[in-house]
């Protein structure tokens, strides 16, 4: 037997907690699965806690204070707490990314514990139109239970997350080095702990993103205090990095420039020349591979066997969805997705978060994917209404 309800969401993290949020604010007599394997906050708890912030502390308050069931979550919990703890800190500023997370784990608890919530700790195994077409049939595996429970309903979101994206090294390496996670790269306790340090050890670093940049930071750091011997090699298509740039009353490569500790440390150590008259030239050595993909793999065969481990952070895939009978594409404006086969929406289902995330324009044309907390609110607030009214049609 189905269990019938309003709408599911299926994830844990800010984007799935954004719509949590979002469709009770919008029908507070609703009833909602909420599906996720821990209901922690998603990938920030799990992975990033140590991980700088590059969004200002206002922003992270802007996104608690969003919707009406935040507000009341934030009134409702024992003080002092994750949200009091964030209020107390400068609001221009930046954090790490820890005291986001324990704010994200403070509203989870709080809507877990919402009588308009049922919440399954597991995973939706497969997603199906209903005979009548009007409403979603899901399998979700309840792992508390060991069961397999059926849900239905006419409004599907999936904030299913993104991993690291991995892409095979150059065919052909002399010596071919172990993939360091970059999970473990962005943490330092446990960065630490993985880098041999009795020994001379050399690391390879592939890009030039914000993850990219936190990783060379926590090398070097790793390199004066307690890893003497390591050494960086950092594979780079550029020799001038990008950052975000204020413009006033919008922000130029708001999505795709470096920002807070990352932009500080690029701008004083590895931009143009300044790597190699700085401190941190002495550990790490930039890799040119600029001039297009073979040039690439060619500077890649020549340094990368130098290395004992390498680290990409060359972006992030999306986490496979469950099992469907239709092929669908993503619209990045409305939320929604598109059949491939008939090239129309797809009623009822939709997605949010870094795995599918708003597509903007900025005024001068560039063309960017808005990833963040207070982003993904912004969109879910815009796109929820029109996600609610379409599945009560």
């Amino acid at each position: 037997m189905q269990r019938q309800v309003t709408a599911v969401v299926v994830g844990g993290g800010p984007s799935g907690i954004a719509a949590v949020g979002n469709l009770l604010d919008i029908q507070p007599k609703s009833s909602i699965a909420w599906v996720d394997p821990h209901f922690q906050g998603g990938r920030i708890n799990a992975k990033y806690t140590e991980v700088p912030s590059n969004t200002k502390v206002g922003f992270f308050l802007d996104y608690c204070e969003a919707v009406k069931p935040f507000r009341d979550i934030a009134h409702t919990t024992p003080m002092p707490n994750a949200i009091t703890t964030l209020q107390n800190l400068p609001r221009e500023e930046t954090c790490s990314l820890g005291y986001a997370g324990d704010m994200l784990k403070v509203l989870s608890d709080g809507l877990v514990k919402d009588d308009r919530i049922s919440s399954w700790k597991g995973a939706v195994t497969e997603v199906k139109r209903s005979a009548t077409g009007a409403t979603w049939s899901l399998a979700v595996q309840d792992d508390v239970r060991d069961v397999v429970e059926r849900l239905e309903a006419p409004l599907v979101v999936y904030c299913t997350g993104s991993f690291p994206t991995i892409v095979p090294f150059p065919t052909g390496l002399s010596h071919q080095p172990e993939l360091l996670d970059l999970d473990i790269a962005l943490k330092p306790t446990l960065l630490a702990g993985t880098v041999p340090k009795d020994r001379d050890i050399c690391i390879g670093v592939v890009g030039a993103s914000h993850s990219a940049i936190l990783v060379l930071m926590n090398l070097f750091t790793l390199s004066q205090n307690s890893h003497p011997q390591l050494r960086v090699r950092w594979f780079s298509r550029t020799k001038q990095l990008k950052y975000a740039e204020d413009k006033g009353d919008w922000i130029l490569y708001d999505n795709t420039g470096l920002k807070g500790r990352a932009a500080q440390f690029a701008r004083e150590n590895l931009d143009g020349n300044k790597l190699s008259h700085s401190d941190v030239g002495k550990i790490i050595t930039r890799v040119d591979c600029s001039g297009g993909r073979d040039q690439e793999i060619q500077a890649m065969m020549r340094v990368m066997p130098e290395c004992d481990q390498v680290v990409q952070a060359v972006g992030y895939t999306r986490n496979p969805l469950p099992s469907m009978d239709q092929d669908i594409t993503f619209d990045h404006q409305t939320g929604g997705f598109i059949d491939q086969g008939t090239n129309q929406p797809v009623p009822g289902l939709f997605g949010a978060g870094i795995a599918f995330p708003e597509k903007v324009v900025d005024p001068f044309g560039n063309v960017e994917y808005s990833v963040g907390f207070i982003k993904f609110m912004r969109f879910l607030k815009r796109v929820v209404p029109n996600w609610v009214e379409s599945s009560l049609k």
